[in-house]
């Protein structure tokens, strides 16, 4: 037993060094999948400005923003062109693993394959209309079209809506083409938009008064249970009216479980993949970043490494039957959804 003890802390000592002599003057760069400004952008800015102390050798860390076709751009980005020498990590919309194995337009990555590092926490969504919008309740988007902002493809933002016109018979109008959720966010207040889908934590943050006032009105939570914040609204998976339906919505509410969640891309060293997964539980207990994260009310309630790679395996390896009556839902027919690495 001491044996084996001594030789694994030789084995982290020898990583230590490794991974100090690497990142030693170095940059490490953070992609994030969104635009300026919205909740993943503000929590990829803050950990950066924490993190550096936390991987050996210190390096400086900058943030780069990679909007585009609903996520989809920078995960390709991160599987096929990032470097695989652990100077790039990303966060990605937590929607991405099941674009994967329910629709797969555009995609050219494998989730099973990237080094994920863990996440900040779960979050909630909520699909909401505008208090203009003359919507009282989820039966009158079952009545009448609802014009709904989104992004593209690959974003729950737009997942969650289709599922709901499918599944439940909403009459969501989706408009897609916006860059970043923060478009998506001033089409709704400028009334190009009557709807939109959001995570609680990024409403919560940016307009808490539409919780606060009900200024908005919440028609669906989507998530595994029912959000804290809106303890009356129900979950999509409630508003199913049988077990398949059940079914179906509680595969396409998974990726609420993963929260904001970080990786490495395929292929990097072993001890870079340890030094980052170590650096990144580490900043997300840190006192000072808790402080910074509390002032700018980002909700942390982190996730490892080995729980986001799980939610994440559960996604894809979901049952077959499962996975075809969600595609159904989802409105994508035969071998519309890509295989791994984009091959059909």
């Amino acid at each position: 037993m001491l044996g084996r003890i001594l030789a694994s802390a030789a084995a982290l000592l020898a990583s230590s060094a490794q991974a100090d002599t690497f990142y030693a003057g170095r940059t490490l760069t953070i992609v994030t999948s969104t635009g300026p400004g919205g909740t993943y952008d503000v929590t990829a800015r803050a950990i950066s400005r924490h993190m550096s102390r936390h991987i050996p050798g210190a390096p400086t860390i900058i943030v780069q923003n990679m909007p585009g076709g609903g996520n989809v751009l920078a995960t390709n980005y991160m599987y096929t062109i990032a470097p695989k020498d652990g100077t790039t990590i990303a966060t990605i919309e937590n929607g991405i693993p099941l674009h994967q194995v329910l629709d797969g337009r555009g995609v050219r990555y494998d989730v099973g394959k990237f080094n994920w590092l863990g996440s900040t926490g779960p979050e909630n969504q909520a699909v909401f209309a505008w208090g203009t919008a003359g919507v009282a309740n989820l039966a009158d988007v079952m009545q009448r079209e609802v014009s709904l902002g989104g992004t593209g493809a690959g974003s729950s933002i737009v997942i969650y809506p289709t599922v709901m016109n499918n599944v439940l018979g909403t009459k969501f109008k989706i408009v897609m083409g916006y860059k970043s959720s923060e478009e998506v966010n001033l089409a709704l207040q400028r009334g190009e938009v009557q709807a939109r889908s959001d995570g609680l934590g990024s409403i919560a943050r940016q307009h808490p008064e539409w919780i606060r006032d009900r200024s908005v009105t919440f028609l669906a939570v989507v998530g595994l249970k029912r959000d804290k914040l809106l303890p009356d609204v129900p979950t999509m998976a409630e508003l199913a009216v049988n077990d398949e339906q059940r079914r179906v919505l509680e595969l396409i509410s998974s990726p609420t479980a993963l929260g904001r969640p970080y990786l490495a891309p395929p292929d990097v060293a072993d001890e870079r993949v340890a030094a980052l997964r170590l650096a990144f539980a580490a900043t997300l207990r840190d006192r000072a970043f808790l402080e910074e994260a509390g002032k700018l009310r980002l909700d942390i309630d982190p996730l490892s490494a080995d729980e986001v790679t799980r939610v994440v395996s559960l996604t894809i390896n979901a049952s077959p039957e499962v996975v075809a009556k969600a595609r159904d839902a989802m409105g994508v027919r035969g071998d519309a959804a890509a295989a791994p690495d984009g091959k059909k």
